[in-house]
């Protein structure tokens, strides 16, 4: 069986633990993580269209969603903060 590949895409700017960020401008779809739920590192937090396409922005860390910045139909810009998640300890 081939070895599954993933592919991150790179940020221009230094990422803090825990933010999650637009990494190209776009149409937030939907939001699918409320405020105080625990998420995994690699689970989908929100759905941005961008160029045609719809993206899942995920979680970077394992922890609680500490702030939802968007909402549904909203326009984000290349590097928003679009949730902030407290990582674990």
């Amino acid at each position: 069986m081939a070895e599954l590949k993933k592919h991150y895409r790179q940020l221009y700017i230094e990422v803090a633990p825990g933010e999650v960020y637009a990494f190209i401008p776009g149409t937030i779809v939907n939001v699918l993580v409320k405020e105080g739920e625990k998420v995994k590192k690699g689970q989908a937090l929100c759905t941005l269209h961008a160029m045609k396409m719809d993206n899942s922005i995920c979680s970077n860390v394992d922890g609680v969603v500490e702030k939802v910045n968007i909402e549904a139909g909203q326009n984000v810009s290349k590097n928003d903060v679009l949730i902030n998640v407290q990582p674990e300890e």
